[in-house]
């Protein structure tokens, strides 16, 4: 991921502007400090892995479709020469 910054300073001095107490302000910044955040970049990067994932089930559940027409269809060939 990529390194962002981050004026906690100023984020604190919003909060307090806010209404928060400094206490709250204080512990709010802490917590957010660590949190991971994501980028644009890291979101796209998602994306383009999701959607290459998706392919290639899409990909897998088509030939596992057509290996079961094909076992169908010798099902039913077979059943009509039994009968």
């Amino acid at each position: 991921m990529a390194t962002i910054t981050f004026d906690t300073l100023k984020f604190t001095r919003k909060l307090e502007a806010a209404g928060f107490t400094q206490e709250q302000a204080e512990a709010f910044r802490d917590a957010s400090g660590e949190a991971e955040l994501a980028t644009r970049q890291d979101l796209r990067e998602l994306n383009l892995h999701l959607e290459a994932k998706i392919n290639e089930i899409k990909f897998d559940l088509a030939k596992w479709i057509a290996g079961m027409l094909l076992a169908q269809a010798g099902l039913v060939a077979a059943l009509v020469k039994l009968l």
